[in-house]
């Protein structure tokens, strides 16, 4: 098929009405022809947003049965054209149409590429994460003292009002050998979040609080320069533990975080 695939090809296509044969045709100039390959998917995009927009607004009882009542009468005269869509057809038009498309026009290969950079793009936003928040505890380490210096929680909660857009909770209690020392405000990304430092027994403990962001870093677990990373969500707020305590205790503090969260 060497000219370009014509409107009528391109619109059956979307509606899943070609033949067996057709769809092989059409498939083999869509491999190659990338003018067509968009304009096919610009024509399943189009005609779902027109299939959902339709059923927007539903006629109301009255009108839909006066419409009957009038095609009902001997003197209408109904023309149905190729043009006119059925119900039924509108709900043909399915996810299933823009998946074969995409499928066509970018092939097995090629989706195979994108999935794969997608991963890698998330692998290195986790990367930069770790480095980053081990970088922060580092730094606290060498200061030695955070901002503000506290084991009450009362005290702790309320530094950061007007400096984060955000708000946490802190547990009501904490194991014997785990205590808060203090928090300081620093930035992830760019991002005011803050950081609470605990003790664990003779360990020290960073454990970051910010609202839910897009790295796609939910639920990961890393180990970078001798620091155990762990991060969870809680509704709206993402945390992430550091420290180089044995990675059970993390892990308790971490959930012990995550639990206050669901308190009022």
């Amino acid at each position: 098929m060497s000219e370009h695939l014509s409107p009528l090809v391109l619109n059956a296509l979307a509606d899943g009405e070609l033949t067996p044969d057709e769809l092989r045709s059409a498939k083999q100039h869509l491999e190659d022809c990338l003018a067509c390959s968009s304009a096919a998917l610009d024509e399943c995009l189009l005609k779902s947003a027109v299939t959902r927009l339709g059923h927007r607004h539903q006629p109301s009882e009255v009108f839909a049965a006066r419409m009957a009542a009038m095609l009902r009468s001997p003197g209408t005269k109904v023309r149905m054209t190729h043009a006119t869509v059925p119900h039924a057809r509108g709900n043909a038009l399915s996810k299933w149409a823009m998946a074969a498309v995409l499928l066509l026009t970018m092939g097995a290969g090629a989706l195979m590429a994108v999935l794969s950079l997608d991963h890698r793009n998330a692998a290195s936003q986790r990367e930069a994460l770790t480095a980053e928040v081990t970088d922060a505890h580092i730094a606290m380490l060498a200061a030695d003292q955070p901002q503000v210096l506290s084991s009450d929680r009362h005290t702790v909660k309320p530094w950061f009002q007007g400096k984060l857009p955000f708000s946490f909770n802190l547990p009501d209690k904490l194991p014997p050998d785990v205590t808060l020392t203090g928090a300081n405000l620093t930035y992830l990304g760019r991002q005011p979040v803050a950081q609470l430092v605990f003790t664990i027994g003779k360990h020290k403990a960073s454990v970051f609080l910010r609202g839910t962001s897009t790295t796609n870093s939910s639920g990961f677990g890393a180990t970078a320069n001798g620091f155990h990373v762990i991060e969870f969500t809680a509704h709206d707020l993402e945390g992430i533990a550091v420290s180089d305590v044995d990675p059970a205790r993390l892990a308790e503090l971490a959930n012990l975080l995550r639990a206050a969260q669901t308190q009022p």
